[in-house]
Order: C-alpha cells, then structure tokens, then sequence
C-alpha cells in the first residue's frame, strides 16, 4: 500500500480458504483511477514464505504439472499433498501440523490450481474476475465499489494460458492456436470466455462470471430497490394465471437474477423445463423442474446440443411452464412463440435496453418475427443497471396489445429512484379477466393481498428460495396464514 496519506480505505473484510486467512482490503489512491483492491495472506510470516519458497521450488522440479489430465486432478491433488508433506519432513523435521497443512494448501493451490484466482473466486462480492494480460494486473468487478485493480500479477503469458488450459480441460474443452477462442465454465458453475493472442493483441485473456453462490429471490429484489412491491405484486399475479414474460436488459442488468427470482411464484403442481448455456438458475425444491444445458460440440465437431434442439425436445416433456436462458435466433423465437399459442407459459431473457427496443429486436434481424405473433407474449419486464453507481433497478414493466404494440405500466423515474405508474393495465386485465373471469376489483384486492404477503416476507427476512417456494406452495394451497 502507497504512502497513507494519500491512501483512503474504503471497505475491508477476511476470507478463509484451505486453512490460509487472506485479508481484503479495498482502498483508493490519490493517483490511481480507480480503487485497489488488496489481498494477503495474514497467517503466512515471512520465515513461512521463505520455507514455502523451497517447497515450491522443489515440488515443481519434481513434478510436470502441464501433464495433468482433467480426469486426474482430483486424484493427483491428493498425492501431490503427500509428496510435500515428505518435503516438509525432510526439510523441517520441528514444523507443527498446523503450519505444515497451510504450507500443503498454498504449494497446491499456487500449482495445481489457479493460483491466487482462486481467492478471487472464493470472495462472494465480486462477480467478474478478468485477466487481460501478463502485464496488467487482475481486475475484479464488485458488488460495492464496482470495477477495482487487485494486486494480483499473473508471472507470463504461458500461466495465463496454462490456465484457460486447465479450465478446459475440466469440461472438455481446448484452446489452440488454431481455435484461440474458449467458452467454459468452472466445476462450481462459474462462467469462463479465454481468449489467445494474437486475437487478443494485448496478451493472453480470462473473464470469469461468477456464479451467484446464493439465488436470488423475490425478496433480495425487493430489499436492494431493484423492484418495488406493485411491480412483484402484478408479476406474481402474472405468473399466478399463466401469463408468459419476456426479461429484457443489457449486458449485467440483472436479467438472469430477476428471472431466478420471479420463479419463487411457479406453483408446485406444474412440471417446469428450464434451458440454458450454462446452468445459472436455481428454483425452488418444491418445484417440479427438469434444468436443461446446452453443449458444444468436442474437439471432432461433433455431440453437439442446440438451445433450439432442447426447446423443441421440451415439448415432448410435457412441460406446463419453459424457462428458456436467452433467446437470440430466428429459430428458437418461432418454437417459443408457437409453444405459447399452443398453451405452454413461457419466459426467456433478451438483450435490449427498454420494452420498445424489445419488440423491435424481435421484430427485425436476425430473430425477425412478425409483430403480429407478439400477441401471445403478455408482459415485458426491463432491467438496467446504472454504470456510474452499479445499481440494477427495474426500469419497465409493459403490456403488448393485440398488434404487438408496447404500452408501458411501469417506468423508473431515475432521479427519484421510484417506479410510478405510467397507464392502467388494459390487455393483461382483459386476458385475466378471460380465463379467470376475475372483476376488476377482485384483480385489486388479489394484488393487495399478495402486497401483504410479500411486505411480510421482507419483514421476515425470507429471502431463500427454498423457504420463499414452500411459502408459495402454501399459498396457492389456500393454507397460508401470514
């Protein structure tokens, strides 16, 4: 750390991994752009650090960790641990267990796994982890303080390409000079872009999307200011009768959150199929659901699984509900879209930036539907996230009338950071009333209700989906009592 006067900290924390206590601390510079985000290791002195440099020193003299195949690793791990505790006897025949186990963790750690990526990835407030090159030092993106420099330096090239490797190899994929593009993900769910030079001019890349460790629910959207209770009130009645919904949003909106999160409200008696690249949602155990992913094909091109083979295999499941990770071709919009005519609730993620912007996504290249057939999708929620702050807020939820045309319910105004109602809901109404014959009034007082129960939630500070769809299965039982 820099010179304390110029140097304020913002945020400091502990984390644990494998015996090591590595302190975080996040703090700003009075020449740096953006804040540092610091992490040391507090149960290593240096006399430990001297030893565990001989250790580590002999330990990859002794061993060719390049020739460690996928399958192996978990078995190799294992037997490396007792190798360096042969070291450490031989070498320090007084150390005590405690420090001898520590000094085990970090040598494989630093060896076999991904270095000090792996503390990275053990802390739960980052959500990207990004190595652009040798010569720049890691970035993270946190929940807090948005992007931060870490002072984690990866040594060279070949490290950083050792460890897109490594990641591929895991799941079965490669990365070579020939195909020097790689999309992956970790054994916890984490997703993996690498990328290698010359493509990426600068030097070998890795983008890590953490995977949320806890789900989001309809009471963490609430909480955090995301969405306000009208908003989760008139999706859950929504959902309640069968309407399907279509997530739009940029790129880190929160689009997968939200969707993860409007699930608490799927009933218990319906068989759900959800779809996805790489598996993100977690719904509650209540549910009667069947998670699908996608696959990519092996190194020969073959094997491989299409989001459209899936959501036209979904079909043959007998699924009431289909929640599909994000549309993007021409060829899956028309199955989801014939899968709502025919009956089937379902909702999807999109990349658009307001409800307008959706329909017109939909309506021109490459996906190209006529506007015609939007006329089975009900409702359009929109998330956005402000880069200067990192919140994410609900910023529209809208109908679409016979013809596919957008009419916005609800709008965030940004200065105030309130959503406020925009017009009265006309189509959605109409359709509820349709198929459920529910009066206005009774349609007000089911939301006023359902306000009731989610304010109760709040308070309660339910907020696992787990706990939140027995809730649920409670309600639509007509057993609740709140």
């Amino acid at each position: 750390m820099a010179d304390k006067e110029n140097v304020k900290t913002l945020g400091s924390y502990k984390l644990k991994l494998e015996g090591m206590i590595i302190d975080v601390t996040i703090y700003s510079e009075e020449n740096e752009p953006v804040p540092i985000y610091n992490i040391s290791i507090l149960n290593i002195s240096k006399t430990t650090q001297r030893i565990l440099d001989k250790l580590r020193d002999e330990f990859i003299s002794r061993v060719n960790i390049g020739a460690i195949s996928a399958e192996q690793t978990g078995d190799i791990k294992d037997k490396f641990k007792q190798e360096i505790r042969v070291l450490i006897k031989k070498y320090f025949p007084g150390i005590d267990t405690e420090t001898s186990e520590l000094l085990v963790s970090q040598v494989i750690q630093q060896n076999v796994g991904l270095g000090n990526i792996e503390i990275l990835l053990k802390d739960a407030n980052l959500e990207e982890i990004v190595i652009n090159s040798s010569e720049d030092p890691v970035w993270v993106y946190h929940k807090q303080f948005g992007w931060l420099k870490t002072n984690v330096i990866i040594q060279n090239e070949a490290k950083i390409r050792h460890y897109s490797t490594t990641i591929g190899r895991d799941v079965g994929k490669e990365i070579t000079l020939l195909k020097p593009l790689m999309d992956a993900h970790l054994k916890s769910g984490d997703r993996v872009n690498a990328t290698l030079n010359p493509i990426s001019s600068k030097g070998n890349t890795i983008t890590i999307r953490k995977f949320a460790e806890k789900p989001w629910s309809i009471t963490d959207l609430i909480k955090s200011g995301t969405m306000n209770y009208e908003a989760a009130s008139l999706i859950w009645l929504a959902i309640q009768n069968e309407l399907s919904l279509l997530i739009a949003g940029g790129t880190g909106s929160g689009k997968t959150s939200a969707l993860n999160a409007i699930a608490n409200f799927f009933p218990a008696n319906q068989r759900i199929i959800s779809i996805e690249d790489t598996r993100e949602l977690t719904l509650p155990n209540t549910l009667h659901w069947v998670p699908m992913e996608t696959r990519l094909p092996n190194p020969e091109g073959k094997g491989q699984i299409t989001m459209l083979d899936l959501v036209i295999n979904s079909l043959r499941m007998r699924p009431d509900r289909i929640i599909m990770g994000e549309v993007r071709r021409k060829a899956e919009a028309e199955v989801l879209f014939e899968a709502m005519h025919t009956g089937h609730s379902v909702y999807a993620t999109i990349h658009a930036n307001n409800a307008e912007e959706t329909v017109t996504r939909l309506t021109t290249p490459p996906i190209d539907m006529p506007k015609a057939v939007l006329s089975s999708l009900s409702l359009v929620l929109v998330q956005s996230r402000n880069r200067r702050t990192g919140t994410r807020r609900t910023l529209q939820i809208a109908e679409l009338d016979k013809t596919g045309t957008v009419k916005i319910l609800l709008q965030l105004d940004v200065v105030k950071d309130k959503l406020f109602k925009a017009n009265e809901a006309k189509r959605t109404l109409e359709t509820l009333h349709l198929y459920t014959g529910m009066t206005s009034s009774e349609m007000k007082q089911d939301l006023d209700k359902k306000t009731s129960i989610l304010k109760w939630l709040v308070s309660e500070n339910i907020n696992d989906v787990h706990k939140i769809g027995l809730i649920m299965s409670k309600y639509y039982a007509g057993k609740l009592q709140v």
